[in-house]
C-alpha cells in the first residue's frame, strides 16, 4: 500500500508526500504519538479545545499550524517527519491536511 499525506496552507500551495509500507516499516503508531507530543510542546502550540483531551489529530493541525508553511518549504527533513509521522499515527491510505480551514480529511 502507498500512503499520501497532502499538506496545504491555501490554493495552490500543497505539499505532498508519498510512502510505501517498507518506508513505514520500523516506525510505530506510538513513536508517531511521542514525535508529535515534543513537535506540541516545542512549538508552544495552544490546545484547540482547551476543556478536553487534546487527540491527535489535534496535534498533527496545530504542528503543522504552528509550524508553519516555511518549515514545509525551507525544512525539508522536518516537513518529511511529519508527513512520515501523520501516516504512522492515523493510518489512513490518504490524509489531506488543510492548515486554513484547520480540518483532516481521508
Amino acid at each position: 500500500m502507498i500512503y499520501h499525506v497532502i499538506v496545504s496552507f491555501g490554493r495552490d500551495r500543497h505539499y505532498e508526500y508519498r510512502f510505501s509500507n517498507a518506508e513505514l516499516a520500523g516506525g510505530s503508531p506510538e513513536e508517531a504519538r511521542r514525535w508529535f507530543d515534543k513537535e506540541f510542546a516545542d512549538l508552544e502550540c495552544e490546545p484547540s479545545n482547551p476543556m478536553g483531551k487534546v487527540l491527535i489529530i489535534d496535534k498533527i493541525l496545530n504542528v503543522a499550524r504552528y509550524g508553519g508553511e516555511p518549515r514545509f518549504v525551507e525544512r525539508q527533513e522536518w516537513a518529511t517527519r511529519f508527513a512520515r509521522y501523520t501516516a504512522l499515527a492515523l493510518s489512513r491510505e490518504t490524509v489531506h491536511i488543510d492548515v486554513a480551514a484547520f480540518n483532516i480529511g481521508y
